[in-house]
């Protein structure tokens, strides 16, 4: 045996505690070990709270009450790395929870200590998570300030060129939230930052990929942005990863930076040039670029790639996908749905600028959008349709569409059952019909009338706001036109017109002023109940739905029966109160009121009691005396139906023979009929009296005699009276059953208005006897004196209220048992009456004269007469002059204006 070695074992000092193995399964107490002083205590402390909070939420809202925040924070401050590492990744675990996130934006240093791991010296996995807890703070706006102002973004950028896939997929996805804020965008551009973004999608982990997509996506809203990732070949790289078949999970984002690029028209001229815009009409279209239709490679493997698509995205035979597709290593496959939805908003994107519009329509756009409408997607065909939309608002592109038999698969689309595909269909076609009447007639030709008329009754608004507006362009056409109205378009705009959005109301109100042109389509119009909705669009607050509703009315007003039903229902008086509006006023409104003046020169001879030369007055003209301004116009109508009152009468001019002769007639029959049976009444009681006399005169009859002689009468004289009484129930009701008959006919037939046989032969004579006179001034003069001679003949001056007119009114009036009186049943006049039948008989002889309103019942009518018209013909010529013609005092003078007398013949 050999010598024992004593073992030299120096005990610990005295100042040392022994070591603790301490085994802890609360939370509570693990916190506690947060603020130990000892390093390696503090590392596992750590550890073990990162693993307790990957476990669930509810560990993390734990910790967070047990106020683990503060510790972990001082930990990532501190100089030990491993202890820093592990609080991190507590910490960074922590931030998942929204009261963590909250907590930590209270504490203004949290921000700064977390930046401050992103530093070069410390260690990947601190980058990590450091990292993590970034990229979950920014997702609020105020953590977002925080880390720019921490100087984050710098670091972060660093970060995207690591060489661990964790640091960089976190730091991209903090980028990602930052640049949601339009400061951040300039910063990544600042510390370049784009580079190591595009370098990041040839990435082999797919969620950075997305990530950097996303973050491009964002930062490509920027244009100064997208002019450094034109210089950095952004555009060919992105269609280099739409074109590899095993990236088709990203080809919709791909599409989505694409669309934000292309909104340049650099951008799409720099695609243009190097032709990468074929290219992108290619994948989409997923035919080859026509440039490589005859290319053949050699790497077949992309080859058996793009069948294996081909097969499993669209289900193409296999014999059609060899025979179709190309051998060359850029071969094309289908592209999934979405891409293709997402490439065409790309182009109705890009398509929004005019150059841009412009440069699509040179590479030919139009076609693979047309291609795309008919795709088995309804989100495709909608996509494409608004792309198409936007393109067409080019000229040429209208078209081109039309060329490349665009317009087919779009009438087509109408009767989709897709609101989206309906909505962006409607919106082509009206786009592609404008100021294009070959598109127009080969839509008609396509069945297109019928389709759009039907949308109209579409529930959704903007198909029919749509819909009115291609209607409208197809108005244009007079053949057109009325091929639309005998299908049905006028009753189909009516009920449009009560929707409550303001784009409809005014596209549909501008398609009524299209399809009322004619007098039949008026007359529809009126009849279905159209006029009530368009009269009430007048009261809309939007400028352009008032404008369009203003030059419906305006267009309608032109037949008389419209102008007054517009009155009637309030149109004349809102129009009124609009152009007293200083900021409701327009060109639009002020044309519109005037048709409906124009057309209803009652109502405007009683509101502006004036009528100028070209104010014609016709047959059934009244002047129900001077209204104020906003006051509703009665119809002649409703004041032929008025029971007879005190108030002033309604003075009717209407030459019209016939309507009412025959019932005069037959009224004069059957007053002639009742005298003659009165007559005969009588005849038949003056014989009884006398027989009765005679009977009684008798005295030397015997008493038998008498009383059979008494009894003959009796009997005789009750059998007459039944008869009688008989005879007049007979009459009562033939008498009845007649009144019914007329109250009918009366309801179903048009009103007329009462006739006047009298004015009708003052208009012979004067067309007859003053018409042949040679000059203006001799036709003034005798028609003047005409005028005064039917109207009661001159009056002295001061003895016009003296005159007497009122009596002989009154007794027509209570004659007709009327308010309204024919004017030639008027046998005395003064200034109002005389000057209304010169104005009414001077327009039948085509005589230039107005009609002026004045107050206390003067009227005057001013005439242009030339200075001389006895002149020679070499003799010179000048401005013929106003004169005021006098009807009153001495009929046939003509006054000058601005003189004594005439001042005293217009004012009392």
């Amino acid at each position: 045996m050999g010598k024992k070695v004593k073992k030299d074992e120096k005990p610990p000092p005295d100042d040392v505690f022994d070591t603790l193995l301490v085994e802890s399964r609360q939370a509570a107490t693990v916190v506690l070990m947060l603020t130990s002083p000892e390093e390696d205590v503090q590392s596992k402390a750590c550890e073990a709270i990162y693993k307790f909070v990957e476990k669930c939420d509810e560990n993390k809202k734990l910790l967070l009450d047990l106020e683990a925040v503060d510790p972990l924070l001082n930990l990532i401050a501190g100089e030990d790395r491993t202890v820093r590492r592990h609080a991190i990744m507590a910490l960074g675990v922590l931030c998942a929870h929204p009261d963590v996130r909250k907590a930590l934006r209270k504490r203004p240093e949290a921000i700064s200590s977390i930046v401050a791991l992103l530093s070069p010296e410390e260690d990947s996995v601190i980058h990590e998570f450091a990292a993590l807890a970034l990229s979950l703070m920014a997702t609020e706006f105020t953590s977002k300030v925080a880390i720019h102002e921490a100087s984050g973004v710098e670091p972060l950028i660093r970060l995207l060129g690591s060489s661990d896939p964790d640091v960089q997929k976190n730091s991209i996805e903090a980028i990602a939230q930052l640049v949601m804020d339009y400061q951040a965008r300039g910063m990544v551009r600042e510390f370049e930052g784009l580079q190591p973004i595009l370098d990041l999608m040839k990435s082999e982990y797919a969620i950075v990929q997305r990530l950097a997509l996303l973050t491009l996506d964002r930062l490509t809203q920027d244009a100064e942005n997208r002019r450094v990732l034109r210089e950095l070949e952004a555009i060919t790289k992105l269609l280099d990863v739409l074109a590899q078949p095993t990236l088709s999970d990203l080809h919709v984002m791909v599409v989505m930076v694409l669309s934000n690029l292309l909104e340049d028209t650099e951008s799409l001229e720099l695609v243009k040039d190097s032709g990468g815009l074929k290219r992108l009409v290619a994948l989409i279209t997923d035919q080859p670029p026509p440039e490589e239709d005859t290319k053949k490679g050699d790497k077949k493997g992309g080859s058996r790639a793009g069948k294996k698509s081909a097969k499993d995205s669209k289900g193409k035979k296999e014999d059609e996908a060899k025979e179709d597709a190309p051998v060359g290593g850029d071969s094309i496959i289908p592209t999934l749905p979405d891409v293709k939805m997402c490439a065409a908003k790309a182009i109705a994107r890009s398509a929004r600028n005019s150059e841009n519009r412009k440069l699509l329509h040179e590479q030919e756009a139009e076609k693979m959008l047309i291609q795309l409408l008919t795709f088995d997607s309804a989100d495709v065909q909608a996509s494409a349709a608004l792309a198409l939309a936007v393109i067409s608002e080019y000229v040429s592109a209208r078209d081109a569409v039309k060329e490349w038999d665009g317009l087919p698969p779009l009438v087509k689309l109408l009767n989709s059952d897709n609101g989206d595909v309906k909505e962006a269909a409607t919106l082509a076609l009206a786009n592609l019909t404008t100021a294009n009447s070959v598109n127009c007639i080969e839509i008609s030709n396509l069945g297109g009338i019928e389709a759009l008329i039907a949308c109209l009754g579409e529930v959704r608004e903007e198909v029919v706001a749509n819909a009115a507006c291609a209607l409208t362009n197809l108005a244009q056409d007079e053949g057109l036109r009325s091929d639309a109205q005998v299908k049905g378009v006028v009753p189909s705009l009516i009920d449009p017109l009560r929707s409550n959005n303001t784009n409809v109301q005014s596209k549909v109100a501008l398609a009524v002023s299209a399809f009322t042109c004619d007098a039949d389509s008026r007359q529809e119009f009126r009849e279905s109940g159209g006029l009530e909705p368009l009269v009430l669009l007048l009261h809309s607050g939007n400028d352009e739905v008032r404008r369009n509703a203003a030059w419906a009315i305006t267009v309608c007003g032109v037949d008389e029966p419209t102008a007054t039903e517009i009155c009637k229902l309030g149109g004349l008086q809102i129009l009124q109160e609009i152009q007293m509006s200083a900021s409701r006023h327009s060109p639009f409104i002020e044309a519109a009121l005037q048709r409906l003046l124009d057309c209803n020169l009652s109502a405007k001879f009683a509101l502006y009691n004036y009528l100028g030369p070209s104010n014609i007055i016709e047959d059934g003209f009244f002047d129900c005396g001077q209204l104020r301004q906003g006051t509703p116009f009665k119809t002649l109508e409703d004041y032929c139906r008025q029971e007879m009152d005190d108030k002033r009468p309604v003075i009717l001019l209407n030459a019209k023979a016939g309507g009412e002769t025959e019932g005069g007639d037959s009224g004069k029959a059957e007053e002639a009929d009742v005298k003659a049976d009165t007559s005969k009444t009588k005849e038949t009681t003056s014989k009884a009296n006398k027989s009765t006399k005679e009977s009684k005169g008798k005295k030397g009859q015997k008493d038998k005699e008498k009383e059979l002689e008494r009894q003959r009468l009796e009997e005789e004289k009750s059998k007459a009276q039944r008869e009688k009484e008989e005879k007049a129930r007979e009459e009562e009701l033939a008498a009845q059953r007649e009144k019914e008959a007329e109250l009918q006919s009366a309801e179903k037939a048009p009103f007329t208005p009462p006739p006047d046989p009298q004015l009708v032969k003052y208009i012979e004579e004067v067309s007859e006897k003053i018409l042949p006179l040679p000059t203006s001034k001799a036709q003034v003069v005798a028609l003047a004196e005409f005028v005064s001679e039917k109207l009661g003949g001159s009056i002295e001056r001061g003895q016009v209220a003296n005159f007497s007119w009122e009596l002989p009114l009154s007794q027509v009036r209570f004659e007709l048992k009327s308010n309204v009186i024919p004017m030639g049943r008027m046998k005395a006049g003064i200034h109002i009456h005389r000057a209304l039948l010169f104005k009414a008989l001077a327009d039948r002889i085509a005589l230039n004269c107005s009609l002026t309103r004045g107050e206390y019942n003067r009227a005057w009518n001013e005439v242009l007469l030339p200075d001389d018209d006895e002149d020679e013909p070499t003799a010179p010529k000048f401005p013929p002059k106003k004169y005021i013609v006098d009807l009153v005092h001495e009929p046939g003078a003509l006054l000058t204006p601005d003189t004594q007398a005439a001042v005293s013949y217009m004012k009392l």
